[in-house]
């Protein structure tokens, strides 16, 4: 027979035979934890695993819904913005091909030829310009911008304190925030600019 001091060191408790029901769960282990070790995985029941499985799933689909709706919102954005831009750029281009008719119904105004017949279809096609939005521009005493307008030709005065346009040649015409065409002036500076 052993005894106890030949079982085990100094400082340790001796060995102990377990029989039967006593015996430790073999995926336990008893001896302590050392740095590096990797602990053993921690048994828990499958219908608490299979439910934390679920609603790891579920926050993953619904991220994932949420991803693809905000990008159809974006895409659905788009579309309705270029759509607009299209459009704006294709009545733009109508419109300033309808500019020289403009100007020529400009000239026969001047003349006193617009009578009659012709005077009313005037008006109706300067109410459906308008309508798509033409907007004409440039009257004596504006201050001259050169982004809007177009100089003619240039004459000093004391009477203007800044560069102001002194007599519209040709008017200027806009649809929305795009520039058609700039309004040509005549323009008057200040004298004492050099």
């Amino acid at each position: 027979m052993t005894r106890p001091h030949d079982t085990h060191r100094h400082g340790q408790r001796p060995l102990s035979i377990v029989r039967g029901s006593q015996r430790r769960d073999p995926g336990k282990n008893l001896e302590p934890r050392r740095q590096g070790d990797i602990a053993p995985a921690p048994q828990t029941d499958p219908a608490v695993s299979e439910a934390n499985l679920l609603r790891t799933q579920l926050h993953e689909r619904t991220a994932e819904l949420q991803r693809v709706t905000s990008e159809y919102d974006n895409y659905r954005k788009r579309v309705s913005r270029d759509r607009r831009a299209v459009g704006e750029i294709a009545v733009a281009n109508v419109l300033a091909g309808l500019l020289p008719v403009l100007d020529a119904i400009d000239q026969a105004h001047k003349q006193g030829e617009v009578t009659g017949g012709f005077q009313r279809v005037t008006e109706v096609l300067e109410a459906a310009l308008a309508a798509l939005g033409l907007r004409s521009f440039g009257t004596p005493g504006d201050p001259f911008d050169p982004a809007l307008h177009e100089a003619v030709s240039c004459t000093r005065s004391n009477r203007v304190e800044r560069p102001t346009c002194t007599a519209i040649l040709r008017p200027g015409y806009r649809v929305g925030s795009q520039l058609l065409r700039p309004a040509q002036t005549d323009v008057t500076e200040p004298s004492d600019r050099m």
